[in-house]
């Protein structure tokens, strides 16, 4: 587990999303604020730092662990903490965008955007999005009659890489590109600023990934999605 994305969460936790982490998180343990995300890991897979997870996990409801599928704490079990599901997933890269274009119209999404934000995600379930999740942008959006149709933006960022995450359509309004065009912008950024792109996606979810693999990410790593009670 010697890459920065193979424990991006804790790598990222610990670095530079250190501001993001709750007030009660220690050098073993790290949970990320409950409206930021979901996100909680440790520093290894020894009991202190299971037990320190735990606690984070029971004072903090609704948390949730990405790890390697083959790593320390791809299959870890907090003491005293219930698991509601594992979920697959794969975690995909990209170094160089598929070539392609698109003149999709975008505006840089606000604060003052924050309820269509989170509208949006619960009715298309991209993935754990909470009423701050914006703040680990900027997220990118797209508009029509006044609405917010379309977003994608940032969430996770390690040693050399940024995550694309958050890319969803309202149902009226898939088919015409914007999901493509907004993840495209947003990882054109982040190649522009000298880092690597990455995401993850559900690992049955053929469709979603022949979509980013259309965009130039391939699959480098099985991980698992752990849900606490």
């Amino acid at each position: 587990m010697s890459h920065p994305l193979d424990r991006a969460v804790w790598n990222a936790l610990t670095t530079r999303l250190s501001g993001f982490v709750t007030g009660d998180s220690d050098a073993r343990a790290v949970r990320i604020d409950p409206e930021v995300g979901v996100f909680v890991s440790g520093a290894d897979s020894s009991p202190e730092t299971l037990a320190a997870m735990a606690d984070l996990a029971r004072r903090h409801p609704g948390a949730g662990m990405v790890e390697h599928a083959d790593g320390p704490l791809g299959e870890a079990e907090l003491p005293g903490v219930a698991i509601v599901n594992r979920v697959p997933l794969v975690q995909m890269a990209c170094t160089a965008l598929t070539p392609g274009g698109s003149d999709l119209a975008y505006e840089t999404l606000t604060e003052a955007d924050a309820p269509e934000m989170l509208a949006l995600a619960i009715l298309t379930k991209p993935g754990p999005f909470r009423s701050r999740t914006r703040e680990l942008g900027p997220f990118i959006g797209v508009r029509r009659d006044g609405r917010l149709v379309a977003m994608a933006g940032r969430r996770m960022r390690v040693d050399g890489f940024t995550e694309l995450s958050g890319v969803c359509t309202h149902p009226d309004h898939r088919g015409k590109g914007y999901a493509a065009g907004l993840s495209r912008a947003v990882v054109g950024e982040i190649h522009a600023s000298g880092e690597g792109a990455f995401l993850h996606a559900f690992a049955e979810h053929d469709a979603t990934i022949a979509f980013y693999r259309s965009l130039g990410f391939e699959v480098r790593a099985p991980m698992t999605y752990t849900i606490f009670r």
